[in-house]
């Protein structure tokens, strides 16, 4: 099977299995799931759950998380994982888009990318959840499954992305990011399955023997 074929088969799959795609960190507008994206960095979404409700009580806008502090923000995150260094990001991330851009998050990857705690991946989520722009934000779990179904090298995430960029139609790409997510999570995890177990892999490599070795993102 060619790589495209390949390509074609997981997004019929995946669209099977996954025909709607629910952003699973809980948020109410843009300035809430960047947030809710920073805070998820070596985190659950669950754990992020958890915790956001309380945050996003006293702190529904950026002037309001400004004003909050960091201190009083480390209060409230603190049973996250990188608590303090999420806490000093959301306080300056909150103070730049209330003094620089008007309290409204920034609609492009230039501008998001200079704010305090967020990477290519966190703009990515948000340009592609809250604002709607083509984006493929690439994470451990899709890492792990491009190259388990041979969509990738897996050198590094940033050539994932463009692999996968290729591969698919761009119009698939905000939804399709979820859909691999999902799929990761709950059948070709990092444990149950190696490349040989689950059925997708087995669809796509049904003769393959010897497991997968994932290169680290």
């Amino acid at each position: 099977m060619l790589k495209k074929e390949r390509a074609a088969r997981v997004l019929e799959r995946l669209e099977e299995l996954y025909p709607e795609t629910p952003i699973p960190l809980d948020h109410a507008d843009p300035f809430t799931l960047l947030v809710a994206v920073v805070l998820s960095a070596q985190c659950t979404d669950k754990k992020v759950n958890e915790i956001t409700p309380e945050l996003f009580r006293q702190a529904p806008t950026a002037k309001a998380m400004w004003k909050l502090g960091e201190q009083q923000i480390l209060e409230i995150i603190r049973p996250l994982g990188l608590s303090k260094q999420k806490a000093k990001s959301l306080a300056r991330l909150s103070e730049i888009i209330e003094t620089e851009h008007n309290g409204r998050v920034p609609e492009t990857f230039e501008a998001l990318e200079l704010l305090p705690g967020v990477g290519h991946k966190t703009a990515s989520v948000v340009m592609s959840q809250a604002f709607g722009h083509p984006a493929f934000p690439v994470d451990t779990h899709i890492h792990r499954l491009a190259q388990r179904w041979g969509l990738t090298n897996g050198k590094n995430v940033s050539q994932t992305e463009a692999d996968l960029k290729k591969l698919f139609p761009e119009t698939s790409w905000n939804k399709l990011h979820l859909q691999i997510i999902f799929y990761g999570r709950e059948h070709c995890t990092a444990r149950g399955c190696d490349g040989t177990r689950c059925a997708i892999c087995r669809e796509l490599y049904p003769n393959r023997k010897r497991p997968v070795e994932t290169k680290k993102a």
